[in-house]
């Protein structure tokens, strides 16, 4: 009931909430009841990872008795930042948000500042503001390391001398960790592109080139089926493609898919979120391997540091000198990405209950 009262409020007041909102209780510290309210703002739900993130943080945080407001921008950063707004009128004591633009969010971040709300950036690196309390996130370079590394392994290219062909992609140039996890995957890819061991036959490697904005799948999709046409229409094979995300892979997938590759002949392609249809595509034999980000993990740590924040203790941090958003250093909890492949997704996935056994193939 109290949400019913706080939403009309809202009304009221002429604000409309826009897009959708998930799994909220209402209520906030300003109705004399003496709850917390935590809102929540998360980028998308076209990816499941974003569906998990904001779910486990409900859960999590209405556990400690705090009521919650989760909303999704499907990836619009009017509305999220409309949303945001909305948080703040609503009276919400702290936000947790993952953003979509990085970049975007200053002047929500001033009012949520005018309103003593802390926040929490979540995944990623909310930028250019001094008012970001606090960062939970994944060790995002290192992701890059892991999926430029298996890429070596699988290709034996200690021991083999190729050439091999591969092409790069890389995330959204609005979202800082894609920098992260294309500067990661290079630093052990590079040696062998100076080596001539392994070859881009598109010579497309400069970030600009060949990021993908908002991580669109089918943007993606188009670009590898103009890397193909233009590049492997002559019997050349493509051995590799550097993908940093799930959304990118199956795109791509489709796209090798359509020109008549196969589980047998397929290249080594990465990724991350271990999202079901990518999980899938590994157990075909299609996508290689994806990096696992348990969500539950960092959605605790998310609602952990925001409890200390709203109790005035300082929360549990393992970096202060990396994620520096052009203003200030965020203080930072980097959690341990994964590799998952055919080999051990039953065990990570499965058995740890992240999915059950009939949502994979």
């Amino acid at each position: 009931m109290k949400k019913v009262g706080l939403l009309g409020m809202a009304l009221m007041s002429g604000l409309v909430l826009v897009a959708c909102s998930e799994g909220s209780s209402g209520g906030n510290g300003g109705d004399g009841d003496g709850e917390m309210t935590v809102g929540i703002s998360m980028p998308t739900q076209s990816s499941e990872r974003w569906i998990a993130d904001g779910n486990n943080m409900v859960s999590y945080f209405e556990e400690l008795g705090y009521d919650t407001e989760l909303q999704y921008a499907e990836d619009v950063v009017e509305n999220q930042v409309s949303q945001i707004e909305n948080m703040i009128t609503l009276g919400v004591d702290a936000l947790v948000i993952a953003a979509v633009d990085g970049e975007a969010l200053t002047s929500v971040l001033e009012s949520a500042n005018a309103e003593n709300i802390p926040v929490i950036s979540y995944d990623r690196l909310i930028m250019n503001s001094e008012h970001v309390d606090y960062y939970a996130t994944f060790d995002n370079f290192e992701v890059g390391v892991l999926q430029g590394q298996y890429i070596i392994d699988e290709l034996d290219l200690e021991n083999e001398d190729g050439p091999f062909n591969i092409e790069l992609f890389a995330g959204s140039p609005d979202d800082n960790n894609a920098h992260f996890f294309f500067n990661g995957a290079m630093s052990v890819l590079q040696p062998y592109l100076d080596e001539g061991k392994l070859v881009v036959g598109s010579g497309q490697t400069d970030f600009n080139q060949i990021s993908i904005l908002r991580w669109d799948g089918a943007t993606a999709q188009s670009r590898m089926d103009n890397l193909l046409s233009s590049n492997y229409g002559g019997g050349e094979e493509l051995d590799a493609v550097l993908a940093p995300a799930d959304l990118l892979s199956i795109g791509i997938l489709a796209s090798l898919k359509s020109v008549g590759y196969s589980a047998d002949d397929m290249p080594i392609i990465t990724g991350q979120d271990a999202d079901i249809p990518s999980v899938n595509a590994i157990i075909a034999g299609e996508q290689a391997m994806t990096i696992f980000k348990d969500t539950r993990v960092l959605a605790e740590k998310a609602v952990e540091m925001t409890e200390s924040v709203l109790n005035d203790e300082e929360p549990e941090v393992n970096d202060t000198e990396t994620y520096d958003n052009n203003v200030k250093v965020v203080p930072s909890f980097l959690e341990t990405p994964v590799v998952v492949d055919v080999d051990n997704y039953e065990e990570l996935l499965i058995e740890s209950e992240y999915y059950s056994e009939d949502q994979l193939n």
